[in-house]
């Protein structure tokens, strides 16, 4: 039996009366299990090999965090690096060292 089949007939015995809990429940869980089995069907993970491209994309999506959170990183200290050296120039200027040095 199918899971198709087993869902109609959980479905035809929730309809002969009054349903009890165990059996709304059994009826749930088929359907959602049918309902992710086919989901996954048309993203093309069903197969066994999903599992590891799943993880190879979150591996990926990981480095690439990574890559920006650094780059970023970079950029940051760079700015930082560039707005002290103006300070400094400024001074520099300020305090006549220019001067200093004809």
């Amino acid at each position: 039996m199918d899971e198709d089949e087993a869902l109609a007939r959980l479905i035809a015995l929730a309809g002969t009366g009054a349903p009890d809990a165990a059996l709304l429940r059994a009826v749930v869980e088929e359907a959602s299990e049918l309902g992710a089995r086919r989901a996954l069907a048309r993203l093309g993970l069903a197969d066994e090999a999903a599992r590891d491209d799943v993880s190879d994309l979150r591996q990926l999506l990981g480095a690439w965090r990574d890559a920006k959170k650094s780059a970023w990183k970079a950029v940051v200290d760079w700015a930082v690096r560039c707005g002290l050296a103006l300070v400094v120039v400024g001074l520099a200027v300020k305090l006549g060292l220019p001067g200093l040095l004809k």
